[in-house]
């Protein structure tokens, strides 16, 4: 089979399934392992797929924004796995922001016995907030639907009367050239500003979140510390490592 023919052939299963593993396209176009890593790789450098572990996916829209229900069971293991590790940074005494993603919701179980003070925008985070115990303020604002994320002039203007010793951030997307993003701009909004009250700002991302660019930038990679599993790409995060800190677990 030509290279012409297999990379068409790939990008067809990719339109059917949206996300193929490298195995099936071997014993699909009876080619090595090495032709098609070789052909996925420069599908990926033409911006027409994104390699992961094992195989490639396609790209997400950059408008495109997963309800709550859709991202919590996605990756839900990895984002648990990475929630501890980040729940682990967290010291007595701090004064934190958690961003409404669901891997920053994941680490409310891990706060539990903590004496800290929590300021959130996510709605979801509330009830598991005050379930561990923890002093919880909310900021103001309108509540987006899909994410049941506070948002608004109300949600910027109420944040900005507090500072943070740490705040852990969700992504939608990190690359080293786009930075940080996520498909809604007043989201966005929210985690930039907190990302400026914080003395330290991690952005916590399972693997499918590197390579990826939604439509809003909140910040370069340079000014957070990204906190991911090890199914990253190693490409990726050596890249992405010469900018900013990369803490992967398990190391």
């Amino acid at each position: 089979m030509l290279t012409i023919e297999r990379q068409e052939t790939i990008l067809s299963l990719l339109k059917e399934k949206e996300t193929i593993k490298i195995q099936e396209i071997i014993e699909i176009t009876g080619s090595s392992e090495s032709t098609i890593r070789r052909d996925l790789k420069e599908l990926e450098q033409s911006k027409k797929l994104k390699r992961i572990h094992g195989g490639a996916t396609l790209f997400q829209k950059k408008l495109v924004e997963p309800t709550v229900a859709e991202k919590t069971v996605k990756n839900r293991q990895e984002k648990q796995m990475i929630a501890k590790k980040a729940a682990d940074l967290v010291e007595e005494g701090d004064c934190l922001f958690l961003d409404a993603g669901t891997s920053t919701v994941e680490m409310i179980p891990f706060l539990k016995g903590k004496d800290i003070v929590v300021v959130t925008n996510g709605l979801n985070n509330i009830a598991e907030l005050l379930e561990a115990e923890i002093e919880t303020h909310v900021v103001g604002g309108y509540v987006k639907k899909g994410t049941r994320a506070f948002v608004g002039r109300g949600a910027i203007q109420s944040l900005r009367g507090f500072r943070f010793d740490k705040a852990f951030i969700g992504t939608n997307g990190i690359s080293l050239k786009d930075g940080c993003t996520t498909p809604d701009p007043e989201e966005a909004f929210i985690k930039e500003e907190a990302i400026k009250l914080a003395a330290e700002s991690f952005v916590l991302a399972d693997h499918t979140k590197f390579g990826e660019v939604s439509f809003s930038k909140f910040a370069d990679v340079k000014e957070v510390i990204i906190l991911t599993s090890a199914q990253i790409d190693s490409e990726l995060r050596n890249q992405i490592s010469q900018a900013t800190k990369v803490e992967v677990f398990p190391s």
